[in-house]
C-alpha cells in the first residue's frame, strides 16, 4: 500500500471516529490532518507532547480513542485560550493527546464553578 492510500485510510478512520460530518468541517480539518500526520509516523519514533518525548505508538493509541466530544472539547479550549501560542502544531497535537484524559475533569470543574463559584 502506498503512502497516499494509507493516509486516506487513516483520514477516513479518524473522520468516522470523530463523526466528522456532524462538525463544522472547516473547524476540524486541521485537527484531522494533524492526526493523520502523526498516524503516518513510524511507531519507533518519538514525538514531543507537553515538553516530553513520547513514543509515537502511545500517541497513536490515544488518538484512536478520540471521538466527537474530544474534538468539541479541543475546539472549546482553543476558543477560550487568550495566550500567545508559539508553536500551534505542537499545541494542537498536545491538546488532542490530552483530550481523552482531561475532558471529563474540565467539564466537572466548569460545572463546579458555575454552581458554586459565584457565591
Amino acid at each position: 500500500m502506498g503512502a497516499m492510500e494509507e493516509m486516506s485510510i487513516y483520514r477516513q478512520l479518524i473522520q468516522d471516529h470523530i463523526e466528522y460530518q456532524c462538525h463544522k468541517q472547516k473547524e476540524v480539518d486541521d485537527l484531522v490532518e494533524l492526526m493523520v500526520e502523526v498516524m503516518m509516523m513510524p511507531d519507533n519514533s518519538m514525538i514531543r507532547i507537553a515538553g516530553v518525548d513520547k513514543p509515537v505508538s502511545i500517541v497513536k493509541n490515544r488518538f484512536m480513542k478520540i471521538n466527537y466530544s474530544h474534538i468539541e472539547y479541543v475546539l472549546l479550549c482553543m476558543k477560550k485560550n487568550t495566550t500567545k501560542i508559539k508553536n500551534i502544531k505542537t499545541y494542537l497535537i498536545t491538546a488532542l493527546y490530552n483530550a481523552p484524559a482531561t475532558m471529563n475533569s474540565f467539564y466537572q470543574a466548569e460545572v463546579n464553578h458555575d454552581l458554586f463559584g459565584s457565591t
